[in-house]
C-alpha cells in the first residue's frame, strides 16, 4: 500500500502546475496539464494493485483530465471557456445588425417561384453537376427557411448569362407567363450568384414581385441562424454589398422622378450621397468590431498554443456531417447536430481525447456552398482565419450526396481562396461520411477514410490517423518511460519537456513503473531525463 500511494503521488507531480503564476492559481498560464481529480486516479490504480502478477495496469490519468468531465463537456460547446469577450456591447451590435437592413432580407414568409438559367456553353457552364441537382439544392436553400415555400420552379436554358435579363427575348417572355399564371407568388429566386442591380431592378419591374438571388438567400439564412456577436457582425458586413447594390436601385427611381439628384437643406449632399456616407459610416464601424474580433481569436489561439493542444479543423459542404463527426468523437451532448443547411455559423471549439490520451480540440467551421461570391466568405475570415492556424485539417464528405464530387471541388476551391498552407493541404485527412446511407460502398479514392458518424462507425481508424498527422506536423513523441519513483528528478519535465498525455502501462516493483505519455522537449533543452526509455 506505501508503494501505491508513493506511485500515485510521484506521477501526480508530472500533472501538477509547475510555474510560480500556476501556484498563485493562474492556471490557464501553466504549459502542463492540471489534474483536479487527483482522489479518482489513486484509487483506480489501487483497485487495480491487488494480485500478485505484474500485468499491465492502466492508471485513470491523461491530459484530458483538464477538468472534471462534467465541466469539460459544458464549456466545450464554448470554445474551453472561450466564451466571446465584451469586444462590444450587445446593444451596439443589436443596432449594427438590425440597422439598414436589405429589402427582403429577414421578412417572416415568402412563398417563392424558382427559375434556374441552365447555361448551354461557356465558361459559366457547370460541368461536374446537372441543371436539375442545381435546382434540387435551391429548392434545399428555400426549405431551410422557416415559413418559406416553393410554390413552383422552372429550368431555362440560355446562351447569354451575362446579358441584362439573363435570357433571350423569346425564353424571357415565356418565364414572365409562367410566373404571371402562377397563383400566390410573392418572390421570385433566380439561382444565380448575384444579380447586377440593373438585372435585379429589371426583374422586380417587369414581374411586379421582390427578386432575390443566392447571394441574398443565403443572408437570409445566415440573418435567421445568427446567435452570436461575432455572427451578426459578419452577416451585417456581408450585407453591406447587397445595400450598395439596392441604393443604386432606389436612386435610380428617384432620378426618374426628379428627386434623386437634389441636394438636402444646406449640407450640399444630394440623398444619394448621404445614404452612400452613412453606409460607408456604417461599413467602418462594423470592419472596427470584427478587427477586435479578429485580435481576440488571435489571443485565443495563442492561449491554446501555450497550454499544446492540437488544433484540427473540421470542414467541409454544408450539411456534410461536421457537427455530428464532432459530437461522435467527444461525445459532447451539448451538441445538437441539425439536418439543414448552414446549421452552424460561429466557430465552436470542442475537446476530445486520442488513443495516445493525447487531447486535441475540434474546431467546427462553418459549411462551403457553391456559388457564393468572394465577398461572402471575406466576411466571414475573422472566423475562417482559425483554419490557416490548425495542426490539421479534416475535409468530410457526405459520400452518398449525388454531387459528393463537385462539393468537394467547391470546397477545395474555397480552400485555395483562403490561401490555406502548403502544410495542411498536404496532411489534410478526407473523410468519406454517411457510408451508411450508401448500398455496397467502395471508394475510389484510396486514401480517404470510410465512417458512420452517426452509427459512429470508423472512428478509431480515424482516430488513429489523426494521432499519426499531429504527432509529425507538433513535433510531439509517444514515449514508454521506466521511471525510478525514488528520484528526487521527477519535476524535470517541469524545466525541459512538457507532458500532454500520461497513462501508467506497468508496475514493476515498489519503486520503478512504466508510463506512456506524449512529449514535446523545449527548445535548447540539452539536459538528459531521468527516465530510461522502453525498447
Amino acid at each position: 500500500m506505501t508503494a501505491l500511494r508513493t506511485i500515485s503521488s510521484r506521477l501526480l507531480l508530472l500533472q501538477r502546475p509547475c510555474t510560480w503564476s500556476c501556484q498563485k492559481g493562474a492556471r490557464a498560464t501553466c504549459r502542463l496539464p492540471y489534474t483536479p481529480d487527483r482522489a479518482h486516479a489513486t484509487s483506480a490504480l489501487q483497485r487495480q494493485r491487488g494480485g500478485a502478477s505484474l500485468q499491465t495496469r492502466a492508471l485513470g490519468i491523461s491530459a484530458c483530465r483538464l477538468k472534471s468531465t462534467d465541466d469539460l463537456s459544458s464549456s466545450s460547446s464554448s470554445g474551453f471557456s472561450e466564451e466571446e469577450e465584451d469586444f462590444l456591447e450587445d446593444s451596439e451590435v443589436e443596432e449594427l445588425f438590425q440597422q439598414q437592413v436589405p429589402a427582403g432580407i429577414g421578412e417572416g414568409q415568402h412563398r417563392v417561384f424558382i427559375i434556374h438559367p441552365d447555361v448551354k456553353w461557356g465558361s459559366r457552364k457547370q460541368h461536374l453537376t446537372t441543371a436539375d441537382l442545381m435546382m434540387a439544392e435551391a429548392e434545399g436553400l428555400v426549405n431551410t427557411l422557416e415559413n418559406w415555400t416553393v410554390v413552383d420552379k422552372m429550368i431555362l436554358s440560355t446562351k447569354t448569362p451575362e446579358k441584362k435579363r439573363i435570357f433571350g427575348k423569346g425564353n424571357f417572355q415565356t418565364l414572365t407567363d409562367r410566373i404571371r399564371q402562377t397563383a400566390g407568388i410573392t418572390a421570385v429566386f433566380v439561382n444565380v450568384e448575384r444579380l447586377s442591380p440593373l438585372s435585379e431592378r429589371e426583374f422586380e419591374e417587369v414581374w411586379g414581385f421582390k427578386v432575390f438571388d443566392r447571394y441574398s438567400v443565403v443572408l437570409h439564412i445566415f440573418r435567421c441562424n445568427a446567435r452570436t456577436k461575432e455572427a451578426k457582425l459578419q452577416i451585417s458586413l456581408a450585407e453591406i454589398p447587397l445595400l450598395r447594390s439596392r441604393l443604386k436601385n432606389e436612386m435610380a427611381n428617384l432620378d426618374q422622378q426628379g428627386g434623386g439628384s437634389r441636394y438636402i437643406g444646406g449640407s450640399g449632399e444630394t440623398l444619394y450621397e448621404v445614404q452612400h456616407r452613412l453606409l460607408k459610416e456604417r461599413e467602418m464601424k462594423i470592419r472596427s468590431a470584427l478587427e477586435k474580433l479578429r485580435k481576440k481569436r488571435h489571443l485565443l489561439r495563442a492561449q491554446r498554443k501555450h497550454r499544446e493542444f492540437p488544433i484540427v479543423s473540421v470542414l467541409g459542404y454544408t450539411n456534410c456531417g461536421k457537427t455530428t463527426l464532432i459530437k461522435a468523437l467527444t461525445g459532447d451532448s451539448g451538441l445538437q447536430p441539425r439536418n439543414q443547411l448552414f446549421a452552424t455559423l460561429d466557430v465552436t471549439v470542442h475537446a476530445g481525447q486520442l488513443p495516445s490520451h493525447l487531447t486535441v480540440l475540434y474546431v467546427d467551421t462553418i459549411g462551403f456552398l457553391s456559388q457564393l461570391p468572394h465577398q461572402l466568405i471575406d466576411s466571414f475570415s475573422a472566423t475562417l482565419e482559425d483554419i490557416k492556424h490548425s495542426d490539421l485539417l479534416i475535409h468530410v464528405r457526405d459520400i452518398s450526396h449525388p454531387e459528393t464530387v463537385n462539393q468537394k471541388v467547391n470546397v477545395l476551391n474555397v480552400l485555395k481562396n483562403l490561401q490555406i498552407p502548403d502544410r495542411l493541404m498536404n496532411s489534410m485527412i478526407e473523410v468519406h461520411n454517411k457510408t451508411d446511407l450508401v448500398d455496397n460502398y467502395q471508394s475510389a479514392e484510396p486514401t480517404a477514410l470510410p465512417i458512420s458518424a452517426l452509427e459512429e462507425r470508423g472512428l478509431e481508424e480515424l482516430k488513429k490517423a489523426m494521432e499519426e498527422e499531429l504527432l509529425k506536423s507538433t513535433g510531439k513523441q509517444i514515449l514508454d518511460l521506466k521511471v525510478n519513483l525514488s528520484s528526487p528528478q521527477l519535476r524535470w519535465d517541469c524545466e525541459s519537456v512538457r507532458v500532454t498525455g500520461l497513462h501508467t502501462l506497468e508496475v514493476w516493483n515498489d519503486s520503478v513503473c512504466v508510463v506512456k505519455c506524449v512529449c514535446s522537449f523545449t527548445a535548447g533543452c540539452t539536459k538528459r531525463p531521468p527516465f530510461r526509455m522502453c525498447r
